[in-house]
């Protein structure tokens, strides 16, 4: 209210400058003379007349100026939240990684941009048994725990997902074939040596069969996807605990 008053004041200063030197000017070339009366007309209209107008009509336009401003926050809060919306219904809210439609989404993304890679995908052994042995809370906690470890694998050209109860799958653009039989025993490893213990304290012991295949340049995420989940059946039927790949 304060800058708006200046403003007013400063507004009718100038106008009152103005007048007087509008009146100086003209008057006399006009054969009168600016004294008295006149003078004091000449000081106070302005005044009288422009201080209370532009008041108001600086308040009318500080109050649209702040509403703009409000309205301009309150667009970013709703973009900045339809954001984190958009983004956690790609995400499985158990373990934070893509969820099923989200990750073929962004495989078949690279798939266009003409990437090769490989495709991993794994199912954890005997998980049911986990749930009706230890309880929902310590197969929750397995989940968990492998989100984690798909987490330090997450990159540009990474993507991992849940793609169904306690199956998870691991892209990794650019990776070679070596690569990929590496990453496999890696992850094999590191989930097989989950230390996870139930509400009880019982020790829980934890390991996934995976399948993988390698993406050539134009691959069919569908296609690639269901050759990786040949191979961790027949990982499956080769005892679990295990890896089978191919190109």
């Amino acid at each position: 209210m304060r800058r708006v008053l200046v403003k007013a004041l400063l507004t009718g200063l100038f106008s009152m400058l103005a007048s007087l030197a509008l009146s100086f000017i003209f008057v006399p070339m006009m054969g009168g003379k600016v004294a008295g009366a006149g003078l004091v007309m000449t000081i106070l209209c302005p005044l009288v007349i422009s201080i209370p107008a532009s008041a108001l009509h600086f308040w009318q336009s500080e109050r649209v100026r702040q509403a703009e401003a409000a309205t301009a926050d309150a667009l970013e809060k709703l973009a900045f939240a339809y954001e984190q919306l958009r983004q956690q219904s790609r995400r499985d809210g158990l373990t934070g990684v893509l969820n099923r439609n989200a990750f073929l989404e962004e495989l078949d993304a690279f798939s266009r941009k003409g990437m090769t890679g490989a495709l991993i995908f794994f199912d954890l052994d005997h998980f049911k048994s986990i749930n009706d042995l230890h309880g929902h809370a310590t197969g929750d906690d397995v989940l968990r725990r492998v989100g984690h470890i798909l987490a330090a694998y997450r990159g540009q050209f990474d993507i991992t997902g849940r793609l169904g109860g306690e199956e998870f799958a691991l892209f990794q653009g650019g990776a070679t074939s070596r690569d990929m039989l590496k990453r496999c025993e890696e992850m094999r490893e590191r989930i097989e040596r989950l230390d996870i213990h139930s509400t009880s304290g019982t020790a829980v012991a934890v390991s996934a069969s995976i399948g993988a295949f390698y993406c050539e340049r134009g691959f069919d995420s569908q296609a690639c996807l269901k050759a990786a989940d040949i191979n961790l059946y027949q990982a499956k039927a080769r005892g679990r605990n295990q890896v089978v790949s191919s190109a």
